[in-house]
């Protein structure tokens, strides 16, 4: 009976994990209308979770397009179609690349910054001092930094794929001799619309899922500094498996 207690408890805390969950989602929701009246505040925190990122996002984007440049002609060499270059990096960049890895980095970078931030205010009893005078935390300071981050993931992401498709190009042109023409002509003829929309519905799930487990474990973190540390660090693995997870389910569900 104690074995069978534990496997049970197992999957009925998980699910009364996704119940609190979704929720907090609720509540967010439920403030976005009087956040979007302080649009100040949703522009600060788009500058805090996207502008901060830019740096970190434009270097990761320029090497993950050098190195598609080099597997790909070196892959696509092998059936003398190196001219196809600019398809294959450009849809493994819009489609899959330029989604996921932006995500993993803004949970390791700005989600992490996000549940530390609110798990110090919770900490330091500023969330409950709000309370106390008849603010309500969600609104004030949960629901800008949600919106922030669920605006900034998808430019993120879309600043990943420039600069990546731009790696893609140095490489491949400047250094391995494939026609620009080529380069840039077949990969304006194959990527269609219906590709470029899959990137930018993952990058909003994927935003959305962040900014919700990031808010979330900050909002809920224990007042000490080892409950923020380990919220923090709950953040980064939620939101990793979270973004691999959903991604799967993404793809599947466009093919």
């Amino acid at each position: 009976m104690t074995r069978l207690g534990k496997f049970i408890d197992g999957p009925v805390s998980a699910m009364q994990r996704i119940g609190a969950v979704t929720l907090f989602l609720g509540q967010i929701l439920a403030q976005v209308p009087a956040a979007l009246r302080r649009p100040g505040f949703i522009v600060a925190q788009v500058h805090n979770a996207g502008g901060r990122s830019l740096i970190i996002i434009m270097l990761s984007g320029l090497f993950v397009g050098m190195v598609l440049g080099l597997q790909g002609f070196d892959l696509l060499q092998r059936f003398g179609s190196e001219d196809a270059l600019g398809v294959a990096a450009a849809l493994g960049l819009l489609k899959e690349l330029g989604p996921v890895v932006t995500a993993l980095l803004f949970a390791g970078r700005a989600g992490t910054a996000l549940t530390s931030e609110i798990g110090l205010m919770r900490a330091t009893d500023q969330l409950t001092a709000m309370q106390m005078m008849a603010v309500d935390p969600v609104r004030r300071v949960v629901a800008p930094r949600f919106l922030g981050g669920f605006i900034a993931v998808p430019l993120l992401t879309a600043v990943f794929n420039v600069v990546g498709v731009f790696g893609a190009q140095l490489i491949g042109v400047s250094l391995m001799g494939v026609d620009s023409g080529s380069f840039w002509s077949q990969m304006q003829s194959a990527v269609e619309v219906d590709d470029v929309m899959e990137g930018v519905i993952k990058s909003v799930v994927f935003g959305a899922a962040c900014s919700l487990v990031a808010v979330y474990e900050g909002y809920h973190a224990a007042p000490t500094a080892e409950g923020v540390g380990l919220a923090t660090t709950r953040t980064v693995v939620t939101s990793s498996v979270l973004i691999l997870f959903l991604d799967y389910i993404l793809t599947a569900a466009f093919l």
